[in-house]
């Protein structure tokens, strides 16, 4: 399909700077780019009809990492690696809630647990003596311990009695939080354009060309915030994680309220009104889940059910209402990567499942490498 003359002129002439992906980075680098240079023309790209990935399909955890995931990255990671890490999932919050507002996301501040199946004694002895250690690390970050044990009250099954809470974890909605951010960006005037795939680029000396399905146009500069799907840009620095998901009907007297995790973070759930939304268990079939192709999986699936008819609502009849899936960005390091690619080129990709914690941080580091 031709493109008129009114749209070339629109929206395709005299591009400052070029955004792929219209999720949680690319519209904070956007919005930075857009308070930094007021006259500037803003154009994202968008694959999907919404923004695809992760950012319209995670869960929904306002959370910086379980106890069993921090000690689990304490073994590949040094000390200060890790706080740094964490300190910028923590300051990532609190810029989205800030510039969001709490009411609008829905953020509610019910605390964040994590329990341990009778099956994995010693990842649990292992978490309860380490409990200290980890919140001596943290304490100069957060001012108070962050993590403790309580007795679960929840009536799981086929748990330890001792749960490990942590009072700094909260809930988001995350589609609420994606529509107020795309209207954030179409209040600072920057372009989004749906279904729109980057099929190559060129480097220039004045700029980017950039090809999309049928048409080319040049851009100052071009920024991608892929995320999971950036192996390419990052000579496989960035490996793609499918995620999924489910969730359950409304469930009568539901008395489960918070974040919830299982087993380093790889299983997951919460509450989302009277429903159970769980997802995870990507650990099954760690190649199988290394794919940009969304979808579910048998293997998976009947996990994440088993799981919740035994564990966790385990009086309770409850059915499945739907299941989907998102693709994170991970890689063999934590840290994500924000870098210049060439010239012109800059990325901001390699979130590690911590995409509302950290993405507005990563967003607005892209915008200041540019």
């Amino acid at each position: 399909m031709k493109l008129s003359w009114w749209e070339i002129d629109s929206w395709f002439s005299n591009v400052d700077y070029t955004i792929v992906g219209s999720g949680i980075v690319g519209l904070h680098a956007a919005i930075a780019l857009r308070e930094r240079f007021p006259q500037s023309k803003i154009l994202v790209l968008e694959r999907g009809p919404l923004p695809q990935g992760a950012s319209t399909k995670n869960a929904g955890f306002a959370c910086f990492g379980s106890l069993s995931e921090i000690i689990d990255d304490l073994t590949t990671h040094t000390e200060e690696e890790v706080t740094a890490l964490i300190q910028k999932r923590w300051n990532g919050l609190q810029l989205l809630r800030k510039r969001l507002g709490d009411a609008v996301i829905d953020f509610k501040p019910y605390g964040g647990y994590e329990i341990f199946l009778d099956s994995d004694t010693s990842g649990y002895e292992n978490c309860i003596s380490k409990l200290p250690f980890v919140n001596d690390v943290l304490r100069p970050l957060f001012k108070a311990d962050v993590f403790a044990t309580e007795t679960d009250r929840f009536g799981f099954k086929g748990t330890k009695e001792q749960l490990v809470f942590n009072p700094f974890e909260g809930q988001i909605d995350t589609g609420r939080m994606m529509q107020a951010l795309l209207k954030e960006a179409a209040a600072h005037n920057i372009l989004i354009l749906n279904s729109q795939t980057v099929t190559a680029y060129h480097e220039k000396a004045d700029g980017v060309q950039v090809d999309l399905d049928g048409f080319s146009f040049s851009t100052k500069k071009l920024l991608f915030a892929t995320n999971g799907f950036a192996a390419q840009l990052t000579n496989g620095a960035v490996k793609p994680a499918r995620a999924q998901v489910l969730i359950t009907n409304p469930i009568q007297n539901l008395d489960i309220k918070g974040t919830f995790h299982i087993d380093r973070g790889y299983y997951y759930f919460r509450n989302i009104g009277n429903r159970i939304l769980f997802g995870g268990a990507r650990n099954l079939d760690f190649e199988g889940e290394t794919t940009t192709d969304f979808g579910e999986t048998d293997i998976i699936q009947e996990q994440l059910e088993k799981l919740l008819r035994e564990v966790i609502l385990p009086q309770t009849d409850f059915t499945v209402s739907h299941r989907w899936s998102g693709i994170m960005g991970m890689g063999a390091a934590k840290k994500p990567v924000v870098q210049q690619l060439s010239n012109h080129v800059y990325c901001g990709v390699r979130l590690g499942g911590m995409g509302i914690a950290i993405g507005s941080i990563i967003g607005q580091e892209l915008a200041d490498l540019v």
